[in-house]
């Protein structure tokens, strides 16, 4: 996705230059002369080529873009929807700044730490000016609680002295009482999406109990995220004593549930419980369609109980979060931290996930060339899954379906118009998400054959297709980054069910999305093409019973009134605002 700009060549110099200015210009034109006649012509030389190069003023190259890459002075040339249009835009005053009008404060209302040089981590403080103003305030407590804990990390971290005395205590098999420093160290699970969410869910659990987030970078993920904290590292030190994934399972007896079961701990009366008579460390397996299985983890004698431990281990690949919301001990601190429940991911992932200075440099080039200077951007991403394949055919027609009823395109004309309604000439653009190229090819077709009936230009993108996800890939995971963070930055977004990218996307960007749901699983199709959803939270697909020991399963999005089910989830849940 890299964009290479293209100089125009210069004219080499004439080896006989000198010899004609010692001549006089003898034979030639006479100075007086060629500068009049360079006065005649400057006011045509200004009306021609007044404007400055846009974007597109030079050739880029890409496999998936159906916008012509034509020089044009003073704006770009567009080729897309059968018609041809000229807009004048301004160039960007810098490579590294957003193209766009927008004014934001770069530290996004205190939600970012001002404490980083800048150009160690480019897209911290840039990433989001190329998205609109965020619709959610951010609350001051939630500022506080962000800045004491940066220094809480500070203190207890890799590196410091406290840090050393507890990995010391871990490896002699100790849980000291009263300590001064305990961690929650997370293995990751699943795909780039997952991971996004559950880091995001063991952060907040961080911030609810008073413990330093550590996580377990895998290869594939090294080089993907900057550092969030200030100071300090959130990147699990080598030589930690446990810290082989493979013993991470459900069935693992450091697990919570199994040390519950087998009586290795007892949580009826944890207050009566010494920390130091407990084991070095707990383990908790929070991973996707097992959520159930611990659902005790979110009752509060067992959050006191989990407390004592000095060490735990977190293993999940699951959007956990709306689980801490139904857990009572913490509701008070949630509702300060969160007016706004909708908001939790898309403040939380904001102040957590800055892409490298590599993976930022792949988003920024591939956006000024292709999205800076659009109308409007519209993002379709589409993920087809293993468990619930869906044909190529039937998936196309139930996106175009959506496409048509919630108008999220214009409609094809079969003549050109004539310019005359409002949106003549506007350009919108579609970035495509997809493993596959068959969604992009047919959509570019239909806009690069035929007008639209307003005179609309539709420029049609696909940053790439993989054709299959690669989890293990370093290389795949910084593109599918990428591409999270170009959809991130799209004005209405439609995207697939049961998709984790696509609720780390819209949550970005703080929108709304069209879901395109699944057919049931006897069908082929599905009747209805797309939802809108109510909220810009991601879905929680496997939700704990409410009411811990109670003997009968309770609807929480019955009970609770800032929880619903979610659209593509029936079962799954999703925090809200009324």
């Amino acid at each position: 996705m890299d964009v290479k700009r293209s100089r125009s060549p210069r004219t080499p110099p004439d080896a006989d230059d000198d010899k004609k200015r010692a001549a006089g210009w003898r034979g030639g034109l006479r100075p007086h002369v060629v500068l009049v006649g360079f006065l005649i012509t400057l006011p045509i030389l200004v009306f021609v080529f007044g404007g400055r190069w846009g974007s597109f003023a030079s050739s880029y190259s890409s496999p998936s873009s159906t916008t012509a890459s034509v020089p044009n002075v003073g704006g770009r040339h567009v080729v897309a929807g059968g018609v041809t249009t000229t807009r004048k835009t301004e160039a960007p005053k810098n490579d590294s700044a957003p193209t766009t009008s927008l004014s934001q404060d770069k530290l996004l209302g205190g939600l970012l730490s001002a404490a980083f040089e800048e150009s160690s981590c480019q897209s911290r403080y840039k990433s989001s000016l190329y998205r609109k103003q965020s619709p959610f305030p951010l609350s001051p407590y939630l500022v506080q609680k962000l800045r004491k804990y940066e220094a809480y990390h500070k203190k207890c971290g890799p590196g410091t002295k406290r840090y050393r005395k507890a990995i010391e205590q871990l490896k002699a098999g100790r849980n000291v009482d009263n300590s001064e420093c305990k961690y929650v160290v997370w293995f990751p699970c699943n795909g780039l999406g997952n991971r996004m969410l559950t880091i995001a869910s063991t952060f907040l659990y961080a911030l609810l109990s008073d413990r330093v987030l550590l996580m377990h970078v895998a290869p594939e993920q090294e080089g993907l995220f900057c550092e969030p904290f200030p100071g300090s590292s959130w990147v699990l030190p080598g030589g930690f004593p446990h810290n082989n994934p493979q013993n991470l399972h459900i069935g693992a007896p450091e697990s919570y549930a199994n040390m519950l079961k087998n009586n290795v701990i007892r949580n009826d009366d944890p207050g009566s419980v010494p920390a130091s008579s407990l084991p070095p460390y707990v383990y908790l397996h929070v991973e996707q369609f097992r959520l159930k299985l611990s659902d005790n983890v979110f009752c509060d004698e067992d959050q006191l109980m989990l407390g004592k431990f000095n060490w735990m281990i977190l293993k999940s690949d699951s959007y956990f979060a709306p689980a801490l919301f139904l857990t009572p001990m913490y509701e008070k601190e949630l509702a300060k931290m969160f007016p706004q429940k909708e908001a939790v991911f898309h403040h939380l992932g904001r102040y957590l996930f800055h892409p490298t200075n590599r993976v930022w440099g792949i988003t920024r080039r591939y956006y000024e060339a292709y999205l800076a200077r659009v109308d409007e951007k519209i993002g379709f991403q589409i993920r087809i899954f293993r468990e619930k394949p869906i044909k190529f055919e039937n998936m196309y027609d139930q996106l175009m379906r959506c496409i048509r009823e919630q108008q999220l395109l214009p409609e094809l004309g079969t003549a050109e118009p004539a310019n005359t309604t409002a949106d003549a000439g506007k350009v919108k653009a579609v970035l495509i998400a997809s493993l596959y190229s068959g969604y992009y090819e047919k959509i570019r077709g239909m806009y690069y054959e035929s007008p639209t009936k307003t005179g609309e230009i539709v420029a049609v993108y696909q940053p790439s297709h993989e054709e299959q996800q690669q989890y293990t890939s370093n290389e795949h995971n910084q593109k599918a980054l990428a591409e999270i963070y170009l959809l991130s930055y799209c004005d209405k977004i439609a995207m697939s069910a049961w998709s984790t990218f696509g609720y780390v996307a819209y949550s970005f960007a703080g929108v709304k999305p069209w879901i395109l749901l699944r057919p049931d699983w006897d069908k082929e199709r599905s009747e209805v093409a797309c939802v809108r959803s109510t909220s810009v939270e991601p879905c929680l697909h496997s939700p704990p019973i409410l009411g811990c020991r109670a003997k009968k399963e309770v609807d929480v999005a019955a009970v609770k009134p800032y929880v619903r089910h979610c659209e593509d989830v029936g079962f799954g849940l999703k925090l809200f605002d009324n």
